[in-house]
């Protein structure tokens, strides 16, 4: 009994001193919430592209213009290239033969396909009727592979497709001011887009 007796003794003061450790008005530390880097962004500056292409657009100064070396390409394929940003703008150009309802139906597939993983898709109607340059932007939110994709035609003639691209898994959380800053540029070149 008296052996009994000091085991109680012994867990009672074990108990109380474990309790006695722990206060109500003590912070509770839990791991640092994951951040992201700050990111500077260069100042608005653009210059033409003008070559042997059937169109002239003007693209940042900031970017590195590239044609597209993939097989298949054709020789007024670009890439325009934020090496800041590790971004890509993929533009493709096609001649218009009587097949300009395929070339739409194709654009409009692509944007569909990044809908599996989207929140929302918008369409910018882009109409420059003085440059007979008509098209579409889709603006693709959430963690999608293309957050930005657009096409532009002068519905005869000439059919551009050009989408965004970033070469890191999509985190639309650390990506969307890099994708709203690249927009403005995107916005830029369809403005500024001429057919020849």
């Amino acid at each position: 009994m008296k052996r009994y007796n000091h085991l109680i003794y012994f867990f009672s003061a074990a108990i109380l001193l474990l309790t006695s450790c722990i206060s109500g008005d003590d912070e509770v530390y839990s791991p640092k919430p994951k951040g992201y880097y700050r990111i500077d962004f260069p100042e608005k500056s653009y210059q033409r592209y003008d070559s042997l292409c059937p169109y002239s657009f003007e693209y940042p100064s900031y970017a590195v213009l590239r044609n597209d070396k993939h097989m298949g390409a054709d020789p007024c394929w670009l890439n325009i290239v934020f090496p800041k940003f590790d971004a890509t703008i993929h533009l493709s150009y096609k001649e218009v033969k009587n097949n300009l309802a395929e070339y739409l139906a194709d654009s409009h597939d692509f944007a569909n396909k990044h809908q599996v993983k989207a929140t929302g898709l918008d369409e910018i109607v882009v109409l420059r009727d003085s440059a007979k340059v008509y098209g579409l932007v889709f603006d693709i939110a959430g963690n999608t592979a293309s957050s930005l994709q657009f096409y532009l035609t002068d519905s005869t003639k000439h059919f551009m497709r050009g989408a965004l691209y970033f070469n890191t898994k999509p985190n639309i959380d650390s990506l969307q001011i890099v994708v709203d800053f690249i927009k403005k540029d995107v916005l830029h070149l369809i403005n500024s887009t001429k057919w020849k």
